[in-house]
């Protein structure tokens, strides 16, 4: 069996409907990328009653089976929720250095008892992928731009679901050639994803935020970057990939 895991914009997905922003449950969600996912996928893997339930990560498994709104995840849970977005790797060692010294100021302390909210998630998932192409005092200064004070969602400029959504949306969006392609400029391939890119943060902040031109600005900005950020993650992914495949038909050893 084939590996199961979401694209960002399904995580995005899974994140709203968990806190309760969605007309659809988690495992609605689930059941919808798991037939994404699989050419001819079978519902009943889904089924939180079915006898081959342990087919599913376990992290989906006690969502599935937890069925709670707004609910906290330990960094032992955001590590292994993280691992099930192409793209990524995430480890609890990698976690705790960020909330305890490269974001500190950004995440702030766990907001749900002992854990760490959605929002807080969202916001780790952010980093992961943005570090791909930033370092952290770029980040930092980057994610201040939204974040006024990490105890208070309420003043953020975005929250960081939306915001993970946006970004999400419009690199999966662009990455499955929704475009027409009679619409692209004629013009080198790079300039054409960058040119889109701008156009399509632009169209999105302009139809799904009420706010003052700067802020708007500051929205669509980190958007961009955000998705040229996932460009450079998925093209590092190929890379890897085309060099394990050249090593092993060299028989040669790969890590």
């Amino acid at each position: 069996m084939n590996t199961f895991q979401l694209t960002r914009k399904e995580m995005a997905f899974l994140l709203l409907s968990l806190k309760g922003w969605s007309k659809k449950p988690p495992l609605s969600v689930l059941q919808e990328a798991w037939i994404h996912s699989e050419e001819h996928g079978s519902l009943s893997e889904l089924d939180p009653n079915a006898a081959n339930v342990g087919t599913l990560p376990p992290i989906f498994e006690k969502i599935i089976k937890t069925n709670k709104l707004d609910r906290g995840f330990s960094l032992n849970e955001i590590a292994a929720l993280g691992n099930q977005i192409e793209y990524t790797n995430f480890s609890v060692t990698a976690l705790q250095n960020w909330i305890k010294r490269d974001i500190k100021e950004m995440i702030g302390s766990p907001q749900k008892g002992k854990k760490y909210s959605l929002e807080q998630t969202a916001l780790l998932f952010i980093v992961e992928d943005l570090k791909t192409a930033l370092d952290f005092e770029s980040i930092r200064q980057l994610l201040k731009l939204i974040i006024n004070d990490p105890d208070d969602q309420k003043d953020d400029l975005i929250n960081p679901i939306h915001l993970y959504a946006c970004y999400s949306t419009l690199f999966e969006e662009i990455n499955d050639h929704s475009l027409s392609e009679n619409r692209l400029p004629n013009e080198g391939t790079i300039e054409t994803i960058e040119r889109i890119i701008k156009y399509k943060a632009e169209e999105m902040v302009q139809e799904h935020f009420q706010l003052d031109e700067e802020k708007r600005k500051a929205i669509k900005n980190i958007i961009i970057i955000a998705v040229l950020s996932v460009h450079t993650a998925y093209f590092h992914m190929l890379a890897k990939r085309s060099l394990s495949a050249a090593l092993f038909l060299q028989n040669l050893p790969f890590s």
